[in-house]
């Protein structure tokens, strides 16, 4: 029977990009077999395990020495991979070194390999995104800073609202994009390593201590040399900070087989990532529109081509994101509602994990990686978003008109003629400040000067550019953070 490929052909979000080739089956494959090493290593470090026992097993733990399709196959059995990694992992340590072989998988079961090695995936790939984000960001800050007398419609209900600016915009998409920073650096900090044993209580691993301790005071009663433990439980709570540390992962404070916060946490920050980055990328397919184009992905050959019309240039970056940032909320459920996990080890709900942790992984890191070539090369066009101001023939004010109309009319009075006034215009094609002029009761009130200054749309963009200067500060002391090691941004 052949073995098929997913290479992401119906996933272009994530193909070829960095994040994908961090979970594949031979990284998931190698992160098992870290965890194995890192056991050895853990043993070793409280004094349990032999060195060379540990460089043997090190030695052994390549991908290339195992049959991966086997293994995927064997694992059916099972319902999980990693026993059949183990009596597989057991025979390549073997073949080396048959007394090193007794020491593999020592007092461990499977979900102690399979949970760490997910963790140590999820690590690898926010650290990608991390640092993807760092750059969308500083991107983001640059739009703001040059963008931010840069006018605008501001639209509400998919219609012409009130003026802002492109600054806001883009300073809006920082803070998303800082906040979901925020939160993926918090979350891959916390990463914890797994250890427990069969039922989370460290048994197996204190019962090899005790035999370990036994021989060894019987080594010594016929004259040989035993190590000498290290701690007084070295097969308990003593091997969870050199576990963990040996794979760069946090201490847990107790085995989480069945309390699954680490993995629905990743699947929120993941929804949040993708999130903040779709709204950018919604932002720019609206924009880009035809009928507004207020921007423009950066061009590229093949980039946007249509199978069948030659003139198209479709939004191709931002489709890849926005795409991720549907399909994510859903993996995102499945491992929320993964909390629910009855008695030491669940019938399902662990095995329903797997694969949306890895989809929503891989498509948040290819949406973010897909997000800097957005930002960094997003062409901007404000002659265009100044003709749109214009479509409304000053109606765009009609709130600001309102407000200096309203001492003299009566709040009132004052809607009620800017909302016949507008409609007129709407209707007649004139401009709403000709009309405006025409009428005997505002023009006796309000000169054609200081008319024609309060429809003037760059001269109602309210508080936007201190606005700017708030994103813009929270980013700095964000980035700060990193700079002085707080981590990636």
């Amino acid at each position: 029977m052949s073995v098929g490929t997913d290479a992401g052909l119906l996933a272009p979000t994530w193909a070829g990009t960095p994040a994908a080739a961090e979970v594949t089956d031979e990284a998931w494959l190698q992160a098992m077999l870290d965890a194995e090493v890192a056991l050895a290593r853990a043993q070793h470090a409280v004094g349990l395990t032999p060195a060379a026992v540990v460089e043997t097993i090190a030695s052994a733990a390549r991908v290339e020495r195992l049959d991966l399709p086997a293994l995927a196959r064997a694992a059916r059995a099972a319902a999980n991979p990693v026993v059949a990694l183990v009596t597989a992992f057991t025979e390549v340590v073997a073949a080396q070194d048959p007394g090193a072989a007794e020491y593999v998988h020592r007092g461990s079961t499977s979900q102690d390999i399979l949970d760490s090695a997910a963790m140590v995936v999820a690590r690898r790939v926010l650290g990608l995104i991390g640092g993807d984000l760092s750059r969308v960001a500083a991107a983001f800050a640059a739009l703001a800073d040059t963008h931010r007398h840069t006018v605008l419609a501001g639209r509400t209900l998919a219609q012409h609202a009130v003026p802002t600016t492109f600054g806001l915009k883009a300073a809006g998409w920082l803070e998303l994009v800082v906040d979901a920073t925020v939160r993926v650096r918090a979350v891959a900090s916390g990463l914890p390593a797994q250890l427990g044993g069969a039922g989370g209580t460290l048994a197996a691993y204190r019962e090899y201590a005790a035999v370990d301790r036994a021989v060894r005071r019987e080594t010594d009663g016929r004259g040989g040399t035993a190590r000498a433990d290290r701690t007084p439980d070295a097969g308990g709570l003593e091997l969870l900070g050199p576990f963990s540390s040996a794979l760069g992962l946090a201490e847990p404070t107790l085995p989480w087989h069945t309390v699954r916060t680490p993995v629905a946490e990743l699947g929120a920050v993941l929804q949040l990532v993708t999130g903040a980055l779709g709204k950018f990328a919604l932002d720019v397919q609206t924009l880009s529109r035809t009928e507004i184009g207020e921007l423009s992905e950066p061009a590229a050959a093949g980039r946007g081509a249509s199978s069948a019309m030659p003139q198209k240039r479709n939004p191709a970056l931002a489709t890849l994101i926005v795409s991720a940032a549907r399909q994510v909320p859903a993996h995102a459920l499945v491992l929320a509602q993964c909390l629910l996990a009855e008695d030491e080890r669940p019938a399902g709900a662990w095995h329903a994990e797997w694969q949306p942790l890895r989809e929503a992984l891989r498509l948040a890191g290819g949406a973010a990686h897909t997000a800097v070539e957005l930002a960094e090369g997003l062409v901007v066009h404000p002659e265009r978003m100044r003709a749109n101001l214009d479509l409304t023939g000053g109606a765009i004010v009609a709130e600001r008109l309102a407000v200096a109309l309203a001492p003299a009319l009566g709040k009132a009075r004052a809607k009620k003629l800017l909302t016949a006034a507008s409609a007129e215009a709407a209707d007649t094609g004139r401009p709403l400040s000709e009309l405006l002029i025409a009428d005997p009761e505002l023009s006796a009130r309000l000169p054609s000067a200081q008319l024609a200054e309060l429809l003037d749309p760059a001269r109602y963009t309210g508080a936007a550019d201190a606005l700017i200067d708030r994103a813009l500060r929270r980013y700095d002391g964000v980035r700060d953070h990193e700079t002085t090691g707080g981590g990636t941004l």
